[in-house]
């Protein structure tokens, strides 16, 4: 669906960061393989890599290559890379999932069922947008502020996380920027 119209289907209300603690959302678990010896971080960074890397005793990655979409820069090793969550931790947690069971937060913190969810990138701008909305932070690549939009919104929707006003507000004017770009998201089991 267009990017408008997705943007237009996200539920508004109030956001609360009351009672938020990163350690409720239990990340980097077993992942989807839990026989592989690697966690959700290392298996989101082997699927991802440009350049595969090999894949040591303990999930230790070497070699490889990656790419950061928000500040289009190369990354030569993983130690350069954070997992980004799409939505922040604590962004989630204002948007609703301070209501979920912690096996739902722990299934939303380790989610590789859609490649948008977890991204990697480099650590300077996950840090940058630390748990910031797009009214608050775009990815200092201005050529890719819809694709990140897209993916903003698509999280949103799969989790059935809401928008507060000033979020939304951010979002229609931004994506009005975006006529040709499309929103595809599966709600999350």
């Amino acid at each position: 669906m267009p990017l408008t119209e997705a943007v237009g289907g996200l539920p508004v209300a109030t956001e609360s960061r009351d009672g938020y603690d990163r350690n409720k959302f239990r990340h980097w678990n077993t992942g989807d393989n839990p026989v592989d010896g690697c966690n959700t971080r290392a298996e989101v960074l082997i699927h991802v890599a440009v350049t595969p890397p090999a894949v040591r005793p303990a999930h230790r990655l070497t070699g490889g290559s990656w790419y950061s979409y928000y500040d289009a820069t190369v990354v030569m090793s993983a130690s350069g890379l954070d997992i980004d969550h799409m939505i922040p931790l604590a962004e989630a947690w204002d948007s609703g999932a301070s209501a979920w069971t912690p096996r739902r937060r722990e299934a939303y913190a380790n989610d590789q069922g859609a490649e948008t969810s977890l991204v990697a990138v480099t650590a300077r701008s996950n840090r940058s947008k630390a748990d910031q909305d797009p009214a608050e932070w775009l990815p200092p690549a201005a050529d890719v502020h819809c694709r990140y939009l897209a993916e903003w919104v698509g999280t949103k929707l799969r989790w059935a996380l809401a928008v507060d006003n000033v979020e939304l507000a951010a979002l229609e004017n931004a994506s009005a920027s975006c006529p040709a770009q499309t929103v595809t998201y599966e709600p999350a089991p």
